[in-house]
């Protein structure tokens, strides 16, 4: 069977696909993004594809590849890269890697909520900058979460994940909206839910962890964001079109809402002249919330055996199911 990698993956997930037998491993070995030529030539005759987020894996793309293509194995939890509609039709089988990064996403989500919270990027450029100059009362002061109120938007296993972080930090209350189940009695946590709009009026964090669907895009709007308090800090870890960047942008710019953190953006990378990144109280990080070294191994050797499972005709670890 023959296989093409549209990126250099962590060792452990190439060794798993170059020991199998009958397979044949044609990789684009780059830390950066297969160019579209590059992808279109490469997936040519392939029985199988290991893709990443960042690749769009489209009609011209499956057309390219030809109808010898069986699986798509995306090292991701997200699958809005893929052209789903178009998979189907082909009968083409799609395998994800749920579950396995969400201790790493969430202890991200709390790291950046943390950071802009407590205005730890400011406070670092002041040491730099010569800023810092003696003790003052009110200097780069922030907000706690010791008696707060977290909201979070998608309360599945990241969601939860998360709660289970902020809750020995002293939150008073956890208030919920959107997909994911009710948290177990006897939990770690115990979690209300409410609207939307009622999260964003009593929230004193509101973290966002759901998935990218066309209910949630732009969700978090003007609406949304003037109905938050002038001392809320909101944090998105899960899709960057979840969130109206300009309305985000004049949110901040205007002291509707006190800070954001950002591990998603749109489009990725965010450009360096971006409005958003002229601000002091909005916190942007690189899309980084699985980066341990563990979490991406494992993301790599899962994605591997669900390809190799689907070459086979076997059930994958973590089929997507069209």
């Amino acid at each position: 069977m023959a296989v093409f990698v549209t990126r250099r993956i962590p060792a452990e997930g190439l060794r798993v696909l170059s020991q199998a037998g009958g397979c044949r491993v044609q990789q684009w070995d780059s830390e950066e993004p297969v160019p579209r030529a590059e992808l279109l030539a490469g997936v040519a005759g392939k029985h199988g594809l290991l893709c990443l987020l960042s690749d769009r894996i489209d009609r011209e793309v499956l057309e390219a590849a030809g109808p010898g293509l069986k699986v798509i194995s995306t090292m991701s939890v997200g699958f809005d890269h893929l052209a789903l509609e178009e998979i189907k039709k082909r009968g083409i089988r799609v395998g994800y890697t749920p579950d396995v990064l969400t201790d790493a996403t969430a202890e991200l989500s709390v790291a950046l909520l943390l950071s802009a919270c407590r205005r730890l990027p400011e406070a670092v450029e002041q040491v730099k900058n010569g800023g810092w100059t003696t003790w003052k009362p009110l200097w780069m002061c922030g907000y706690g979460l010791s008696d707060s109120t977290v909201g979070i938007i998608g309360l599945g296993r990241i969601g939860q994940a998360v709660a289970r972080r902020l809750k020995p930090f002293g939150v008073k209350k956890f208030l919920y909206t959107g997909s994911g189940p009710k948290p177990e009695s006897g939990a770690e946590f115990e979690a209300e839910f409410v609207p939307l709009t009622r999260l964003a009026e009593e929230s004193d964090f509101v973290v966002v962890a759901c998935a990218l669907t066309p209910a949630t895009q732009g969700m978090c709007n003007k609406d949304f964001f003037s109905r938050m308090k002038k001392t809320s800090v909101f944090v998105n870890t899960s899709r960057g079109s979840v969130v109206n960047q300009e309305d985000l942008y004049n949110a901040l710019a205007h002291g509707q809402i006190a800070a954001a953190g950002l591990d998603v953006t749109t489009p990725e990378p965010l450009p360096t002249d971006h409005p958003l990144l002229s601000l002091k109280n909005c916190v942007i990080l690189p899309h980084i919330g699985s980066a341990t070294y563990a979490t991406r191994s494992t993301m790599a050797v899962l994605a591997a055996n669900n390809l190799l499972a689907g070459l086979r005709g076997e059930p994958m670890p973590h089929e997507l199911l069209l």
